[in-house]
Protein backbone atom coordinates (compact mmCIF):
# COMPACT_ATOMS: atom_id res chain seq x y z
CA UNK A 1 0.00 0.00 0.00
CA UNK A 2 1.27 3.61 -1.10
CA UNK A 3 1.92 5.79 2.15
CA UNK A 4 1.04 9.66 1.31
CA UNK A 5 3.42 12.04 1.10
CA UNK A 6 2.94 15.09 3.52
CA UNK A 7 3.75 18.24 2.65
CA UNK A 8 4.59 21.35 5.16
CA UNK A 9 4.56 24.91 4.21
CA UNK A 10 7.34 27.21 4.67
CA UNK A 11 6.04 29.01 7.70
CA UNK A 12 5.16 25.34 9.33
CA UNK A 13 9.05 25.02 9.37
CA UNK A 14 9.93 27.87 10.59
CA UNK A 15 8.18 27.75 12.99
CA UNK A 16 9.57 24.65 14.15
CA UNK A 17 12.88 26.00 13.71
CA UNK A 18 11.79 28.57 15.99
CA UNK A 19 10.45 26.25 18.77
CA UNK A 20 14.34 24.50 18.96
CA UNK A 21 15.72 27.93 18.81
CA UNK A 22 13.46 28.36 21.93
CA UNK A 23 15.59 25.93 24.12
CA UNK A 24 13.28 22.91 22.88
CA UNK A 25 14.89 19.79 21.53
CA UNK A 26 14.54 18.96 18.25
CA UNK A 27 12.75 15.36 19.63
CA UNK A 28 9.88 17.40 21.80
CA UNK A 29 8.90 19.61 18.74
CA UNK A 30 9.07 16.55 16.90
CA UNK A 31 6.40 14.94 19.37
CA UNK A 32 4.24 18.12 19.72
CA UNK A 33 4.10 18.54 16.05
CA UNK A 34 3.37 14.76 15.17
CA UNK A 35 6.21 14.77 12.85
CA UNK A 36 9.20 12.86 12.32
CA UNK A 37 12.39 14.34 14.94
CA UNK A 38 14.88 13.97 11.65
CA UNK A 39 12.75 16.48 9.78
CA UNK A 40 13.22 18.96 12.33
CA UNK A 41 16.80 18.87 12.40
CA UNK A 42 17.25 18.93 8.97
CA UNK A 43 14.98 21.59 8.33
CA UNK A 44 17.19 23.51 11.68
CA UNK A 45 20.42 22.32 9.83
CA UNK A 46 18.95 23.90 6.67
CA UNK A 47 17.46 27.51 8.19
CA UNK A 48 21.32 27.75 9.44
CA UNK A 49 23.22 27.24 6.75
CA UNK A 50 20.16 29.47 4.33
CA UNK A 51 18.51 31.54 6.11
CA UNK A 52 15.57 33.49 4.75
CA UNK A 53 16.34 31.58 1.58
CA UNK A 54 15.88 28.09 2.92
CA UNK A 55 12.86 25.76 2.32
CA UNK A 56 12.05 27.21 -1.09
CA UNK A 57 10.22 24.32 -2.24
CA UNK A 58 9.78 21.17 -4.18
CA UNK A 59 13.78 20.26 -2.98
CA UNK A 60 15.19 23.01 -5.45
CA UNK A 61 17.71 24.94 -3.31
CA UNK A 62 17.40 29.02 -4.21
CA UNK A 63 20.54 29.99 -6.13
CA UNK A 64 22.12 33.04 -6.47
CA UNK A 65 23.10 34.28 -9.58
CA UNK A 66 26.94 33.36 -9.36
CA UNK A 67 25.65 29.58 -8.75
CA UNK A 68 22.77 30.13 -11.31
CA UNK A 69 25.65 30.60 -14.19
CA UNK A 70 27.93 27.93 -12.74
CA UNK A 71 25.06 25.56 -12.71
CA UNK A 72 24.46 26.64 -16.60
CA UNK A 73 28.07 26.62 -17.45
CA UNK A 74 28.46 22.93 -15.95
CA UNK A 75 25.04 22.01 -18.06
CA UNK A 76 27.45 23.45 -21.36
CA UNK A 77 30.85 21.45 -20.71
CA UNK A 78 28.63 18.07 -20.30
CA UNK A 79 26.47 18.66 -23.59
CA UNK A 80 29.69 19.69 -25.08
CA UNK A 81 31.46 16.44 -23.72
CA UNK A 82 28.54 14.37 -25.00
CA UNK A 83 28.62 16.06 -28.76
CA UNK A 84 32.32 15.36 -28.95
CA UNK A 85 32.27 12.18 -27.70
CA UNK A 86 29.23 11.26 -30.48
CA UNK A 87 32.03 12.77 -32.82
CA UNK A 88 34.79 11.13 -31.87
CA UNK A 89 32.58 7.75 -32.41
CA UNK A 90 31.54 8.55 -35.51
CA UNK A 91 34.85 9.28 -36.84
CA UNK A 92 36.49 6.03 -36.06
CA UNK A 93 33.51 4.10 -37.16
CA UNK A 94 33.48 6.14 -41.24
CA UNK A 95 37.55 5.93 -40.72
CA UNK A 96 37.31 2.22 -40.59
CA UNK A 97 34.28 2.07 -43.74
CA UNK A 98 37.41 3.79 -46.03
CA UNK A 99 39.29 1.08 -45.98
CA UNK A 100 36.99 -1.77 -47.06
CA UNK A 101 36.47 0.17 -50.29
CA UNK A 102 40.32 1.16 -50.96
CA UNK A 103 42.12 -0.91 -53.85
CA UNK A 104 45.15 -1.64 -51.27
Amino acid sequence: MKRLRRHFDKEFKQMAVELCDADKTAKEVAEELGIRSELVRRWCREFKQHGESSFSGQGNPTLSEDEKEIVRLKKELRDAQLERDILKKAISIFSKGDSRFTDS
